[in-house]
């Protein structure tokens, strides 16, 4: 400050008496140190020292973590493309030499970004992220804050993305998300759940918050011109938004020798016969995970048009009949309205 001062006294202009003809330069850093730095910058520090192997991993964590509070801004998560940083970013996620926190602080970073924002979903997806994405939800390789942080990652990239959720299929990530319907750790199945049915729900751009500047394409009107920004994809093919179909016929797809089914199968039975949980296997029963799991199948059957199959009615209306009969109990009709819980047990009883 005192360097400022003294600039500013050595170059200020005087009322009267001749101009000065020179001039002292301010040292940069002392500009940087006042002004802060841009944005730009501080993002390619910090990647370029979370990258830095020869840096304490503490260091490298806490560069990681100020590249995701930077991300946090939408124009500063659409700068990753320029700075070329995604590339980095997926590397430092695939390499073998990254440690289990250093890799759940990459998925961190990778989820900020790309939550809604279509631009930075169609930048990552070209880098063909899903199968690294999904190897991230192994429980035999990753711990339990990575397995959350990876599905926090994988629902940033799914949602209002039918292309990202048409590659589930091809590398097998519905699979994946059936095995996380057991995970030891329950936040995992919360956050599988809960992403199974944010895809399920039938969407449109009218129901997603665009900027305020934006208009969408009406039969009346001629199409908006499609600025470069955040949400233009969804603007030019309003399609791409749309991931219901898809994950319908994912979750009634029965995958030849798959035990129990389909993954409407397999839901059910985490319903009905939830797998314990916990460190040692002591819990048996978790209220958030079974909404979740009861708002899929409400989604699937009114939502969705869906239709259970004998064999399902039965396994469910042991479950719901049963529910519907006891007195007393919190949070009797998992989540539902008295009338959204009288339409999905009528589509049980049908």
């Amino acid at each position: 400050m005192q360097s400022l001062l003294r600039w500013s006294v050595e170059n200020s202009t005087p009322s009267t008496g001749p101009q000065p003809t020179t001039t002292n330069k301010l040292d940069p850093g002392i500009i940087d140190h006042i002004l802060g730095k841009p944005d730009a910058q501080l993002m390619k520090e910090a990647l370029t020292k979370g990258l830095d192997e020869t840096q304490a991993e503490d260091d490298r964590l806490q560069a990681l973590d100020d590249l995701e509070m930077l991300v946090q801004n939408i124009d500063n998560a659409n700068d990753l493309k320029k700075l070329g940083i995604w590339q980095p970013l997926h590397n430092l996620l695939q390499s073998s030499n990254t440690s289990d926190p250093l890799k759940m602080q990459t998925l961190w970073i990778i989820g900020t970004a790309l939550q809604n924002n279509p631009a930075a979903q169609l930048t990552y997806l070209d880098l063909d992220p899903l199968p690294t994405l999904l190897k991230s939800l192994s429980p035999t390789s990753n711990s339990a804050e990575t397995r959350s942080r990876a599905l926090y990652a994988l629902s940033g990239l799914l949602k209002l993305n039918a292309a990202a959720v048409q590659q589930m299929g091809v590398v097998g990530g519905w699979s994946a998300l059936r095995v996380c319907l057991e995970d030891s750790e329950i936040r995992v199945r919360r956050k599988s759940t809960f992403l199974i049915n944010t895809l399920l729900l039938p969407s449109s751009p009218s129901q997603v918050n665009l900027q305020p500047n934006m208009t969408l394409p009406t039969s009346e009107t001629a199409p908006p011109t499609i600025h470069a920004n955040s949400h233009a994809s969804m603007l030019s093919d309003p399609s791409s938004v749309s991931t219901s179909a898809l994950t319908l016929a994912a979750i009634q797809y029965r995958t030849e020798g798959e035990e129990g089914g389909s993954l409407l199968d397999a839901l059910i039975s985490a319903l009905v016969e939830p797998v314990p949980f916990g460190a040692d296997g002591e819990m048996e029963k978790d209220v958030e995970f079974q909404e979740n799991v009861v708002k899929i199948l409400y989604t699937f059957a009114t939502s969705c048009n869906g239709a259970f199959s004998a064999v399902q009615k039965r396994s469910l209306w042991g479950f719901l009949g049963g529910i519907a009969t006891m007195q007393g109990e919190e949070n009797l009709n998992f989540g539902l309205t008295s009338g959204e819980w009288e339409e999905l047990s009528g589509a049980v009883r049908s």
